[in-house]
């Protein structure tokens, strides 16, 4: 029963011997083949992504040109309206003096009507036959040539005076007739401009409420291409995220099949290079200021110091030059930059030295390196001494390169 036992427990210990050794069994290259898949499908996210804000830039521009018109047309109908206020004045003072016109005719006419009767009557008396003395009688009655010639100037007289007073009024009841008419035809000028200011407001006011409607439209189709962009953009964090994963798997799968340790490191062994230049206290890039994300890739560029340098190599564990431990840094985290040390000098964005961060890539002639704070760079340096710490001013520096 025992040696049952045993036996069982032993297939036990077997089996999950061999459970831990499938946790190591998938290939490196695997990794990499899936990285691959995964960063040529966020390429083609960032295609469509870019292609995305590309057009909502021309949207905006097309929409900022029609809300300029927008803002011409608004200023028009405001000068319209202005207009319209005016001519609205002029109408109302052209209204009052045509009233006042039409009191004064109203006045004249009936003027002119009164000394019209009082002149029939007078001559009625003096020239026709009647109840009273007449003209004839008025004459012949007279004592003398010259009672007759005094008479015979005051009827003329009167006669005169009518006659000038009847032609005055009528001369009035002309001029306000004719001040009344032209005073209408002004208002009717007035009143036609005011028409046609009203008749182009409203004409404007199609026009402006037809462009706020394409600009609605704009605002319509900027606010989804956002949203579209946003969808890609999280696609594409996602897989930034999964490549960054895929890349410590691939770096673990790397350690797993030549036995090394967690640090890149023979199990046997240890760094091939040791001393000052060989380590940094972490404290020193999380005290620095300068982004997470920049710390982020200094705290991990530290952790293969000691391993060796080699030409042409992108190894971080089994050997790197000086542009290829950058570059593979960055990739670990799904940054992609240009492999060659001269190529780095164009790299994202230059900084001044003085302003320097964690994860800025110090470039010199023929050699680069990662700053990590406190005036101190980590980089492959040569054969001889391997991934090492130095100060960042060791050589002149060419540029300081920001990447995130």
């Amino acid at each position: 029963m025992k040696k049952r036992i045993c036996k069982i427990a032993a297939c036990m210990v077997l089996s999950l011997s061999l459970l831990s050794q499938t946790v190591y069994a998938v290939p490196s290259q695997d990794y990499a083949n899936e990285k691959a898949e995964v960063e040529k499908e966020k390429k083609k996210n960032q295609q469509e992504l870019d292609e995305i804000n590309e057009n909502i830039d021309a949207l905006a521009e097309e929409q900022a040109e029609v809300l300029g018109e927008i803002a011409e047309l608004e200023g028009e109908i405001t000068d319209l309206m202005v207009s319209i206020e005016l001519l609205e004045e002029d109408i109302a003072v052209k209204e009052n003096e045509i009233g006042v016109a039409k009191e004064q005719l109203a006045a004249a006419i009936e003027k002119e009507e009164t000394q019209y009767a009082n002149t029939k009557k007078r001559l009625a008396v003096l020239y026709e036959q009647g109840g009273g003395i007449s003209y004839m009688s008025m004459l012949v009655e007279t004592g003398s040539i010259a009672d007759f010639l005094t008479r015979a100037e005051y009827i003329e007289e009167i006669y005169d005076a009518d006659s000038r007073m009847l032609e005055d009024y009528q001369n009035t009841r002309i001029e306000v007739e004719e001040l009344k008419a032209m005073l209408e035809t002004e208002e009717d000028e007035l009143l036609t401009a005011k028409d046609e200011c009203e008749a182009e407001k409203s004409e404007l006011e199609v026009a402006s409420a037809e462009l706020k409607a394409v600009a609605s439209d704009y605002s319509a189709q900027i606010s989804a291409a956002k949203k579209q962009a946003k969808k890609y953009a999280a696609e594409i964090k996602k897989e930034n995220d999964k490549i960054k994963e895929l890349e410590k798997k691939r770096l673990a799968a790397e350690r797993a099949e030549r036995g090394e340790d967690g640090n890149g490191n023979g199990g046997g062994g240890g760094p091939k290079y040791t001393g000052d230049a060989y380590s940094l206290d972490p404290s020193v890039i999380n005290n620095a200021s300068g982004s997470q994300a920049g710390k982020d890739i200094a705290l991990y560029a530290i952790q293969f110091l000691g391993n060796p340098y080699k030409a042409g190599g992108t190894s971080l564990t089994n050997g790197t030059d000086c542009s290829g431990f950058t570059s593979s840094v960055y990739a670990h985290f799904g940054y992609s930059i240009p492999r060659t040390s001269y190529s780095q000098r164009s790299a994202g964005t230059e900084v001044a030295y003085a302003n320097a961060q964690p994860g800025d890539i110090i470039c010199y002639a023929g050699h680069v390196a990662l700053y990590v704070g406190d005036g101190k760079i980590v980089h492959a340096s040569s054969a001889a001494t391997g991934i090492k710490i130095s100060n960042a001013t060791y050589r002149s520096i060419i540029t300081v390169r920001r990447i995130v």
